[in-house]
């Protein structure tokens, strides 16, 4: 579970920074997270051509995941947090992972 887990939020960083399709996650978040992490990585492309910020270039640049912790709180429901580091912070991630279908999907997406 904690490798499903870094794989998704690695590829959710990556999504945010511009660097990866959101619908490369289309099949591991669910429809409401998926639409989320569009809009989220959306505001902050729109932010960067309208101030030219350099600091939300580097946004989510060069993120890796540091730690995974996973708890299971019930069958075929897991909750997992971890930390992520880029080259402007450390932040904290939240995820909640669902089993239907024989498929894990992530249910919630926190990024701080």
């Amino acid at each position: 579970m904690s490798a499903i887990t870094r794989g998704t939020i690695q590829a959710a960083m990556e999504v945010l920074a511009g660097i990866r399709p959101v619908h490369q996650l289309a099949r591991r978040l669910d429809p409401r997270c998926l639409a989320n992490l569009q809009h989220r990585a959306a505001l902050i492309r729109r932010e960067f051509v309208r101030t030219g910020n350099p600091a939300l270039a580097r946004l989510h640049r060069n993120s890796t995941v540091r730690s995974v912790r996973v708890c299971e709180v019930a069958d075929g429901i897991f909750e997992a947090s971890a930390v992520v580091v880029d080259d402007v912070r450390a932040r904290a991630v939240a995820v909640r992972l669902e089993r239907a279908k024989q498929v894990w999907r992530v249910t919630e997406l926190v990024i701080g």
